[in-house]
């Protein structure tokens, strides 16, 4: 979350408790303020056991980055760099993988795959996949395939009709029987 964004939940916080100081009960509060009702009783709960400063902001979320800024704005410089700069030479692509190899090499820190692609994020870049093609591939042999075979799989199927579901009984041409006269008697089995 932004700074901005933790600043505007704040100030709703700060009217909650001030209207928790006029005596406004928890429902009312959510109400006024457009919150959960859950929210609401949180916040009363925090605000009478340790009053206004336990509804501030305690700062951005989650665990703190373990680069710093000066390493961000190197890690931002090699990433600009390509991935040839820093020893991938078979393809050009940038995948959260190599970054995290790269901020070990570079920094020392060891990061996840999804740990690095969130820095990528957080640094304005996004992780590239790369398109895998098996390396023995026979266009050719995949034109013909596309025009022969593929076409005879994908005509053939069912003619519409009557079908069934069941691979012990076909279905019946008639549909269900009416309800007649003897509806109730047992038919004969086959």
């Amino acid at each position: 979350m932004t700074p901005a964004g933790r600043q505007r939940r704040e100030t709703v916080r700060t009217q909650a408790a001030e209207l928790f100081e006029q005596k406004i009960k928890p429902p009312e509060v959510a109400r006024r303020l457009r919150v959960s009702r859950k929210s609401a009783y949180q916040w009363h709960q925090l605000w009478r056991d340790e009053g206004v400063q336990a509804l501030s902001s305690a700062g951005p979320g989650g665990s703190r980055c373990r680069l710093s800024p000066y390493c961000l704005e190197k890690l931002a410089v090699y990433l600009e760099q390509g991935p040839a700069a820093h020893g991938w030479v078979e393809d050009q692509v940038r995948t959260a993988s190599r970054v995290a190899t790269l901020i070990g090499r570079k920094f020392h820190v060891t990061y996840s795959v999804s740990g690095a692609t969130r820095l990528m994020h957080r640094l304005g870049f996004s992780p590239q996949v790369p398109a895998r093609r098996v390396a023995e591939r026979d266009e050719q042999a995949v034109k013909v395939w596309r025009e022969a075979t593929w076409a005879e799989v994908k005509e053939s199927g069912r003619p519409a009709g009557a079908t069934s579901a069941s691979r012990t009984k076909r279905a019946s041409p008639g549909g269900r029987p009416e309800d007649g006269p003897e509806a109730g008697a047992a038919s004969p089995r086959s």
